[in-house]
C-alpha cells in the first residue's frame, strides 16, 4: 500500500532488501493469486453459479488473467532490462529490474482485483492505471540508478511496458481461446 500512497518512501525500502528474488514470493505470485481468484469470483457473480458453462467461463477468464499477469511481468522485465542496456548504457540487471517490475505492478495488480468482482468500474481502471508512470517515476532513480536526463524516457518507456505487455498477452490468450474453442 506504501507503493499507492508514498512511492518514494517505499522505493527506498525495498532498496535496502538484500534478496532481490524476495519480489517473487512475498509480492508477484501472491498478487497474481488473487487478481485471478478475484476475476474467478467476479466471473461466476456475473455469469451464475448455475451449469458448467458459468464454470467454464469463469474458469477461462481467471486462466486468461493468471497468464496475462504472469507473463506480463517477465516479459516487460526482460524488456526492461534489454531497453536498460541498448538505450540507457545500464549494465544487464535481471533481478534487480524483475524486482522493479514486480512492484511497479502494483497499481494493475489493484486495478485487476477491483475490477475482477466489479466489472463494471473497468473504464475508470482504464484512466487509473496510468498512476504506474508516477510510480515507475519515483522509482527509476532509486532503485534502477536513472540518470536525471534519461528519467522521463526511461519511466515513459517502462510504463508502456508494463501496461501493454500483460494486455497484449491476455489479448492473444482470448483471441486463441475462441479460436481453439
Amino acid at each position: 500500500m506504501k507503493l499507492i500512497s508514498s512511492p518514494a518512501k517505499a522505493w527506498e525500502e525495498i532498496c535496502m532488501e538484500e534478496d532481490r528474488r524476495k519480489v517473487f514470493m512475498a509480492f508477484v505470485y501472491p498478487m497474481i493469486g488473487l487478481c485471478a481468484l478475484s476475476v474467478f469470483i467476479g466471473s461466476l457473480l456475473t455469469y451464475g453459479w448455475g451449469g458448467p458453462e458459468s464454470f467454464q467461463i469463469a474458469m477461462t477468464n481467471c486462466c486468461a488473467v493468471a497468464v496475462a499477469l504472469f507473463g506480463g511481468y517477465f516479459l516487460a522485465a526482460y524488456a526492461i532490462n534489454e531497453a536498460g542496456i541498448k538505450m540507457f548504457g545500464m549494465p544487464s540487471q535481471v533481478l534487480l529490474t524483475q524486482q522493479f517490475a514486480g512492484y511497479s505492478l502494483v497499481v494493475l495488480f489493484l486495478l485487476q482485483i477491483i475490477t475482477g468482482l466489479l466489472p463494471s468500474f473497468r473504464i475508470i481502471a482504464w484512466l487509473l492505471q496510468f498512476y504506474i508512470v508516477y510510480v515507475v517515476w519515483e522509482g527509476a532513480p532509486i532503485v534502477m540508478k536513472v540518470k536525471e536526463n534519461d528519467r522521463l524516457k526511461y519511466t515513459l518507456l517502462s510504463s508502456a511496458l508494463l501496461i501493454l505487455c500483460p494486455a497484449a498477452i491476455e489479448f492473444v490468450f482470448n483471441k486463441l481461446t475462441t479460436l481453439l474453442n
